[in-house]
């Protein structure tokens, strides 16, 4: 994953360095998150993992289903990121593109996933929780997985908190090997 992560960076940082030029965070974030669903389409996915394809018919492809949105600097920067056979990272250069608008704009984005569904105030009482760790706004999505057994695991970037019985079995583990 820190492969794809340190792949992706480049790119990321050149939209939003074009986003913030024109004062456009939110609409470049909404254009990349609309491409990196446009390729993450199975379709799509196989035509560009596909070596008889060429990258810039693969590229025409998602700037034609991104439609007059996507605008000429968007196309460009499809045709750029095609050029260079990292479509598939498109996903990636989302999440990163948003993190940084996140740290622009002085807020985080914030994952809780528990091991069942949370109650309003349990949601409420984490953010505060992290909005003075980190002394910024925080933006969170909240996700269920019940392979967790139980708690919940935060993930904020890069940095993860886990605070799950699935997370401490695995170190409880890891520590009786050693």
């Amino acid at each position: 994953m820190s492969e794809l992560s340190t792949l992706a960076r480049p790119y990321a940082e050149a939209a939003f360095r074009i986003a913030q030029a024109e004062s456009d965070l939110a609409g470049w974030s909404s254009r990349i998150a609309t491409l990196a669903a446009i390729v993450s389409d199975a379709q799509v996915a196989r035509l560009n993992a596909d070596p008889a394809v060429d990258a810039d018919r693969v590229a025409a492809l998602v700037i034609d289903v991104a439609g007059a949105e996507l605008g000429e600097r968007g196309a460009s920067f499809v045709k750029v990121v095609a050029e260079n056979g990292r479509l598939a990272l498109l996903p990636v250069i989302s999440e990163q593109f948003d993190t940084l608008k996140a740290s622009a704009e002085g807020t985080l984005e914030a994952t809780i996933t528990s091991a069942q569904e949370m109650a309003q105030a349990q949601v409420d009482e984490l953010v505060a929780g992290l909005r003075a760790k980190f002394n910024r706004a925080v933006n969170v999505q909240v996700a269920v997985d019940p392979e967790l057994i139980g708690g919940a695991v935060i993930t904020i970037g890069d940095q993860v908190i886990d605070g799950s019985v699935k997370g401490r079995l695995q170190r409880m583990s890891f520590a009786l090997q050693g």
